[in-house]
């Protein structure tokens, strides 16, 4: 383990030092990211300039809801962002056989070729949306609250990077995974609202199939006094564990099949 904490520090510092270089597109890149956010946050505000309430929820539950699910999929966007082109960068030309030459987790080395800055711009949001959330709910948070709320965040990006890698592990056997990838991640929008919203169908994928229930709205009902310690807390520990067993297995077994391609 501490070896690969020390090739990633070394990695994040080397990376640190050329994002200094072109500091400018790392601002406009954030700056736009955070434009992107808000635009998703404006959109609601239309929603409840009509209605009141939506299925017995105000705006700032959404609110809250909303900024949660931001958090850990800014996390994981910026420690994996390296899976979404891994198909066509790695696998499709041949390169991932460099990773199976080297005497390091192959997963690791994948995940360490990139270190994305822009994912910032959702934790900043998410952290603005819950702040400004709980004070207009009148919430406050125990001590014992901010460490659940730490727990469940690491869970849920554990759920977001489980996904991403059991989607981008089917190059291993389509060579390009992208639009698999791509449908699955669209699903994460529909997490950062009440899942009691939608349709029967729709709930099933969120909570049982596609997980995403569980990275923003089900803590995120917990945290506002709407759920309970079982689905706010435990469940996303279960679905994470669960999700990165599977994921990981699936990786492993697209190793086994795995064909070195040429462009």
């Amino acid at each position: 383990m501490a070896k690969y904490i020390k090739l990633y520090s070394k990695f994040l510092k080397q990376y640190i030092k050329t994002l200094m270089e072109y500091r400018i597109d790392f601002v406009l890149g954030l700056i736009g990211f955070i434009l992107v956010q808000l635009a998703g946050v404006i959109f609601i505000k239309l929603i409840f300039n009509v209605i009141p309430t939506l299925d017995g929820w105000s705006f700032y539950e959404i609110l809250f809801i909303y900024g949660f699910a931001q958090i850990p999929r800014g996390i994981d966007h910026i420690f994996t962002d390296y899976l979404w082109i891994f198909s066509w960068k790695t696998i499709v030309k041949g390169e991932f056989d460099k990773y199976l030459l080297r005497p390091i987790n192959p997963l690791f080395q994948v995940i360490s070729e990139s270190f994305q800055p822009d994912g910032f711009g959702e934790v900043i949001i998410g952290f603005i949306l819950l702040i400004t959330s709980s004070i207009n709910l009148n919430t406050s948070y125990t001590s014992i609250q901010i460490l659940e709320f730490i727990f469940v965040i690491i869970c849920a990006t554990l759920i977001y990077t489980s996904i991403k890698l059991a989607t981008a592990s089917i190059a291993f056997w389509v060579k390009f995974s992208q639009s698999y990838m791509f449908m699955a991640y669209q699903i994460s929008t529909f997490a950062k609202y009440p899942v009691s919203i939608y349709p029967s169908a729709i709930k099933f994928i969120l909570t049982f199939i596609i997980p995403f229930a569980f990275t923003g709205y089900y803590p995120g009902s917990y945290f506002i006094g709407k759920g309970s310690i079982l689905t706010g807390i435990f469940l996303p520990f279960v679905v994470s564990l669960l999700s990165i067993i599977v994921s990981y297995k699936i990786w492993l077994k697209g190793i086994s099949v795995y064909e070195s391609a040429g462009s």
